[in-house]
């Protein structure tokens, strides 16, 4: 609760006891003068709730239950109804704002809250885990969401849905490229959706170098069927190869061979996974694969790759100093696409 006014923080107090009082809670006051008051409300269940008065003209109550039936939800409703009711006819007109934000479910069997790229917290419509295991690399993890189907999360990092067509088209070139008869080589996308879309429009040929995690190609051919189709069920097609290794000595030995790409296309995992020990950081990872591509494409040709997301302008301004300190000059553009599970623009 927002007020216009300073709050009375005794006149709060008085009013919300009885509440509390009615479900046989046990009231603690911490009394700070200037400061106002924390209250705390246990009850005999473990449920508790933190009544916080500043005296600027903010209240705060945050209550935490275990709740694992529609009853219990129910109880809480009913008791932030009875606080917001009696804090309206206390104080009248001179609430400026009341904002009540949905329950947080801790500890649940479904972890339903990931972190966008610029740290902003969002719940999804988790409702089952589909797939969960530890690979030698990182956490695989595909979670089915109501709305975006099937979710790839790699250590944490939401990198793919069902629904997200609109980042395989973009980092594809948005639907401007004639990959007819084209050698194209794919750094990660062990989703296979990039590989099953490039198929599709007649390429001379696509190798893809899905880094070294085998499980991730496993999991995906399973669970991720409806963006990779069936291309992951056999590491060789009539166009395409699928190369489980790292793709830093790869990169070198195409490099050595001469052999050159129309396209090169970087959708490695956020977070680099490599058996090389020559970089450092995720910058040093990032210039070296950006150095070792630029060697394997062709003069005409053309580097795509997934940039940030649009807030963080300080990340993506420290890539394209970058692409200047690349052994040949290159130029670049931009593109900014809404990504539906990433529930940002990228």
């Amino acid at each position: 609760f927002s007020f216009n006014l300073a709050a009375d923080c005794n006149a709060v107090l008085k009013a919300l006891q009885p509440i509390f009082q009615e479900q046989g809670m046990t009231e603690t006051v911490h009394n700070w003068e200037d400061h106002g008051y924390l209250v705390t409300y246990i009850k005999k269940n473990g449920s508790f709730a933190n009544l916080r008065i500043h005296p600027h003209g903010l209240v705060l109550v945050d209550l935490q239950s275990y709740n694992d039936d529609m009853k219990g939800r129910e109880e809480v409703d009913q008791l932030l109804n009875k606080v917001e009711e009696r804090m309206k006819e206390l104080f009248h007109g001179n609430i400026k704002r009341v904002k009540r934000l949905p329950a947080i479910l801790r500890g649940g069997v479904i972890d339903r809250y990931w972190p966008t790229a610029d740290g902003r917290l969002v719940e999804y419509d988790i409702d089952e885990v589909v797939y969960d295991e530890d690979s030698p690399f990182q956490n695989i993890k595909i979670l089915h969401s109501k709305q975006f189907g099937n979710i790839l999360i790699l250590s944490g990092d939401v990198n793919l849905a069902e629904s997200d067509l609109a980042y395989t088209q973009a980092i594809m070139g948005s639907g401007k490229e004639d990959y007819t008869g084209k050698e194209v080589l794919i750094l990660g996308g062990g989703d296979g959706g990039i590989l099953y879309e490039i198929v599709k429009l007649k390429p001379k040929m696509v190798t893809m170098v899905s880094n070294i995690d085998q499980m991730v190609i496993d999991g995906c051919k399973k669970h991720m069927r409806k963006t990779c189709g069936d291309v992951l069920d056999n590491l060789k097609g009539e166009c395409y190869q699928v190369l489980i290794e790292d793709c830093i000595p790869v990169l070198k030995r195409y490099a050595k061979e001469g052999r050159m790409f129309d396209y090169v296309i970087n959708d490695l995992t956020a977070v680099p996974i490599s058996t090389s020990p020559e970089e450092d950081s995720t910058w040093e990872f990032l210039r070296l694969i950006l150095d070792l591509s630029m060697k394997v494409l062709k003069q005409d040709g053309k580097y795509f790759t997934q940039g940030n997301c649009i807030n963080l302008t300080d990340a993506l301004t420290l890539y394209e100093e970058q692409l200047s300190r690349l052994y040949c000059p290159v130029e670049f553009s931009k593109e900014t696409v809404c990504v539906p599970s990433y529930m940002e623009l990228y």
